[in-house]
């Protein structure tokens, strides 16, 4: 059994460029996958922008980063659903990432003990399982079933 952390990024249209940017700076490889990829429509705008990405280095630096969903502006703290996407403008969030979805359930059900849920978690178009959730204490949290990245 196996849980990692990592800081994840919420950016408005700048993912690709930050992810790539730490990439240089901490000799990591970048990967990438975009609306597109997960099946927003080719012509709609911003599907070209980052839906996940990565950065990890031998180091064992770790870094997440995705592109809001039609967001440029200056961030304001809120996430919700809006169109079927998770919509967030708050700057980062925590993602826990794991093997199984019996794993990331049992994490789910505590977590989400006086929460506020904002997609519950539940098989995606990129993982056996994903939700999110801003805690008691006000945290946000990813919580997901570890997948390979889209090519």
């Amino acid at each position: 059994m196996s849980v990692s952390t990592t800081t994840h990024l919420n950016l408005p249209g700048t993912a690709r460029e930050a992810l790539g940017f730490y990439g240089d700076v901490f000799g990591g490889e970048v990967d990438l996958t975009t609306y597109a990829q997960v099946g927003m429509s080719q012509d709609a705008p911003g599907a070209d922008h980052v839906v996940f990405g990565r950065v990890t280095a031998p180091s064992g630096f770790s870094i997440m980063a995705y592109d809001i969903p039609g967001r440029d502006e200056r961030l304001t703290g809120r996430t919700e659903r809006r169109d079927g996407m998770t919509v967030t403008d708050q700057p980062f969030f925590v993602s826990v990432r794991v093997d199984t979805l019996d794993e990331a359930q049992r994490y789910w059900d505590v977590l989400a003990e006086d929460a506020s849920v904002i997609e519950p978690l539940a098989a995606s178009a990129w993982s056996a399982g994903f939700g999110m959730l801003t805690d008691r204490f006000g945290v946000t949290w990813s919580v997901d079933v570890t997948s390979a990245p889209a090519t």
